[in-house]
C-alpha cells in the first residue's frame, strides 16, 4: 500500500498541473476541469488556495510562491478579510441573518487563503483586524451566545475559524488571547454532551444529527491540540468513529473521521490496535476512490456548490475539484503518518482547521 500512495501522489500532483489556470502565475489553479475561468473568474480563489495547500501537503509547491502570494492578496480587503468576488447578497445564504452569511463564508475563505499564504511563504503575516473585536470578553460571549447548535456542523466552522484567528495575535496580545480562549473552553464545556463528547442538539435520538454534531466538534477538538489540554470525553468519539464504516464518504466526513483517530492515537493509549485497522481499512478506500485523472471527487452523484453559494458557481460531483482532492490527500497523509511514520515528509497545516496536524502529547 506504500507504493500505491506514492504512485497516487505523482498522479494527483500531473492533474493539479493540468489546473493551471491561463496568463496566470504558476499555481494559480482552476478548481476543476468544468471551471470556466472567463464565467467564473472568483471561484479561481478557492481553486488556488485547495491547490496551494495540497501541493504544500505533497511537498511540491511551486517555484513562483510570491507571486501566487501576491495574487492571492489582490481578495484581501483592508481589515485582512478574504473574499471571493462574484457573489452577491441574493446569491448566497447559510442562515436567515446575512450578516451571520457573510460572516461564515467570508470566514471560511480566509482562513483556507491565510493557510495557503503560510504554506507559499515562510513566516507569512497575515492581517487580522477584523477579528480583533472579539477579543473583548463581551463581544465574544455574546457572539458565542448566537451559535445555533442545532447547526453544530455550520457552527463547528464559524468557532475554528475564528479560534484560528485568534491564535494568530497570540504574539500581539498574548493576555487578551488566553483570556479569549479561556471563554471558548468554558463555553464548549458548558454545551458538551457528555455521552458522546460532542456538541449539537438532538444527537442522542437521530444518527444523522449525530454525524454533524461529530463533523461540527472535531473541528473544534483542534483547540485542544493546538494548546496541549486534555480533551475531555476523546476515547467515547473514538468509540464513534470506530463504529462507522471505512467505506467512502464525502471528503469532508472522511477527513474528518480520520482526523478524530489520528489526532487520538497521539494522545492515548485507547483501542490502537483497531484504530489502526480501521484505517488501513479508510486508506484502501481512500486509494481506490481516485479517479482516472488522478484527482479525487468529493461524491460521486449530484451537483457540488461552492461553500454557501447557493445560486452561484455549481459543477457535476463525482469530476476531480482542487477542494476533494485536497482533503482526500489530508486523510491519505494523517493514515500513512500513523501507520508508517517518516515515509515521507508530509507538509500539514499549521493554522487549526481541515488539514492541521495537532502536536503530540
Amino acid at each position: 500500500m506504500r507504493n500505491r500512495i506514492g504512485t497516487a501522489r505523482v498522479r494527483s500532483l500531473a492533474w493539479l498541473e493540468a489546473m493551471q489556470a491561463s496568463h496566470a502565475p504558476a499555481g494559480v489553479s482552476r478548481i476543476s476541469a468544468a471551471h470556466d475561468v472567463q464565467a467564473w473568474p472568483g471561484v479561481l480563489l478557492p481553486g488556488t488556495y485547495n491547490a496551494v495547500m495540497c501541493r504544500d501537503l505533497l511537498d511540491a509547491l511551486p517555484a513562483e510562491r510570491a507571486a501566487v502570494v501576491d495574487w492571492l492578496l489582490g481578495f484581501r480587503r483592508p481589515d485582512g478579510v478574504f473574499h471571493v468576488p462574484g457573489m452577491r447578497d441574493a446569491d448566497v445564504y447559510k442562515k436567515p441573518d446575512h450578516d451571520e452569511t457573510w460572516r461564515y463564508i467570508d470566514w471560511h475563505v480566509t482562513n483556507y487563503s491565510l493557510g495557503a499564504g503560510q504554506a507559499l511563504v515562510q513566516g507569512h503575516q497575515p492581517v487580522l483586524e477584523f477579528s480583533r473585536p472579539y477579543l473583548d470578553p463581551v463581544t465574544l460571549k455574546a457572539w458565542l451566545g448566537d451559535r445555533d447548535l442545532r447547526d453544530p456542523w455550520q457552527e463547528g466552522n464559524n468557532v475554528v475559524n475564528l479560534s484560528s484567528f485568534l491564535l494568530g495575535l497570540r504574539h500581539e496580545e498574548p493576555q487578551a488571547v488566553e483570556r479569549a480562549l479561556a471563554i471558548l473552553f468554558d463555553w464548549h464545556d458548558y454545551h458538551r454532551e457528555p455521552t458522546t463528547g460532542f456538541l449539537g442538539v438532538g444527537q442522542l435520538s437521530d444518527a444523522t444529527r449525530l454525524l454533524h454534531a461529530f463533523a461540527g466538534s472535531m473541528h473544534n477538538f483542534h483547540l485542544w491540540y493546538a494548546t496541549g489540554r486534555t480533551l475531555p470525553g476523546q476515547d467515547r468519539a473514538v468509540d464513534y468513529v470506530l463504529s462507522r464504516s471505512t467505506a467512502i464518504d464525502s471528503a469532508c466526513i472522511d477527513v474528518d473521521l480520520v482526523d478524530l483517530l489520528v489526532h487520538a492515537q497521539d494522545r492515548m493509549d485507547y483501542r490502537r490496535d483497531e484504530i489502526h485497522t480501521w484505517l488501513r481499512g479508510k486508506l484502501e478506500a481512500l486509494l481506490a476512490f481516485q479517479n482516472d485523472d488522478g484527482g479525487f471527487a468529493d461524491e460521486r452523484t449530484g451537483i457540488r456548490h461552492q461553500d454557501g453559494w447557493v445560486r452561484g458557481y455549481a459543477e457535476a460531483q463525482g469530476i476531480s475539484n482542487t477542494f476533494s482532492t485536497w482533503f482526500r490527500w489530508i486523510a491519505i497523509a494523517m493514515i500513512a503518518d500513523i501507520l508508517w511514520p517518516g515515509l515521507r515528509e508530509w507538509r500539514f497545516r499549521y493554522m487549526v482547521g481541515v488539514g492541521y496536524r495537532g502536536r503530540r502529547a
